[in-house]
């Protein structure tokens, strides 16, 4: 096992590798000066007319050298990563937060991002699963076609939409104004007990952790359905049947652990999914994570920061097939770390 997780990580350090000079290739021929935008909107106090226009042209070229746009992509990808792996230094913002290591910008953001991301798999999955299950036990009847329109219904919806959509009539300002409208601080905790502080945090997480997991859900338990529908035709089903096992057995003993696989294997392809789709209700919420974090990035072209962000989202993605690896190990003992 040790031995297949070594090769798994290797391979994934590998493809991280290649991520990063795709990446950092597209940065550099995308069109735009980075250091142009980051001066933009500047103001020189007591200079005006020409010596302005010098002072901002020697910020350019400053920045131009600081992060090496001078010279050749070739000479500059090798420049980043001296930078990265002798002295782990991912560079400081241009842009969004000038002067700050891009580091800790991420490690900041990193958390709020990753505890969404979390409860929105996890609801995904106690809810995508058995809702497909029931859903093939139904298979044909009224209550299967009302399951499917309903989620084919909401896999349709697009996510911003609905963002806004929650946002007008449950969050404050709205027809029932129940949860927070944006953020995700709470103010002066002063005389509240742990349960009132973790209420309080809990209700600016509800919606965005909805806005989220909906889609995916409604995707996943179509597929749960079809994977439980495609092995409940097996003859091991049929003898088990056969011996008398009872139906909830035969179901969630032999057929489901069976049909999981297919599941295990889309885990890979949500984390990427949904932290794509975290841009979009981090920007909505105004939720200080990686998704607005990304989208104040690209807005202002900060070169340092988005090339930092692509490096940990790639290393997510990453990180989300080797778990899904293991798990096929867990969910089915025929298959070893020695095989694959």
């Amino acid at each position: 096992m040790s031995l297949y997780i070594f090769k798994r990580i290797f391979l994934a350090l590998f493809t991280l590798f290649i991520i990063m000079i795709v990446s950092y290739c597209l940065l550099r021929l995308s069109p735009g000066d980075p250091t142009k935008s980051s001066f933009l909107g500047e103001g020189t106090t007591g200079n005006t007319g020409f010596s302005a226009d010098q002072e901002v042209l020697s910020k350019n070229i400053t920045m131009e050298k600081r992060l090496y746009l001078d010279k050749p992509i070739y000479i500059g990808l090798g420049m980043w990563f001296k930078d990265i792996f002798l002295y782990g230094d991912f560079g400081t913002s241009i842009a969004v937060d000038k002067g700050r290591p891009v580091l800790s910008l991420i490690l900041e953001r990193l958390p709020v991002t990753l505890t969404i991301n979390f409860w929105a798999i996890l609801i995904t999955y106690l809810i995508s699963i058995p809702l497909g299950v029931f859903s093939a036990v139904t298979k044909r009847k009224k209550l299967d076609k009302f399951i499917t329109f309903i989620l084919f219904f909401l896999y349709s919806l697009p996510v911003f939409w609905v963002a806004l959509l929650l946002q007008t009539v449950f969050c404050k300002g709205g027809i029932y104004p129940i949860f927070p409208l944006k953020g995700i601080t709470i103010g002066n905790i002063e005389g509240l007990s742990t349960w009132q502080i973790f209420f309080q945090v809990s209700t600016h997480y509800i919606l965005p952790i909805v806005c989220l997991s909906y889609a995916s859900f409604a995707g996943l338990s179509r597929y749960a359905r079809a994977s439980m529908l495609e092995v409940v035709k097996k003859d091991y089903i049929r003898t088990a049947r056969a011996k008398g096992l009872p139906e909830s057995v035969v179901i969630f003993k032999h057929a489901l652990r069976n049909a999981v696989i297919t599941l295990i294997t889309l885990f890979a392809g949500l984390i990427p999914g949904l932290i794509a789709g975290s841009i979009i209700i981090e920007y909505v919420f105004s939720i200080p994570g990686m998704g607005d974090l990304s989208m104040l990035a690209l807005s202002s072209r900060d070169l340092p920061l988005l090339m930092s962000l692509f490096c940990f989202s790639g290393a997510l993605t990453l990180l989300g097939i080797l778990v899904a690896d293991i798990l096929y190990v867990l969910a089915d003992p025929r298959i070893t770390f020695h095989n694959r």
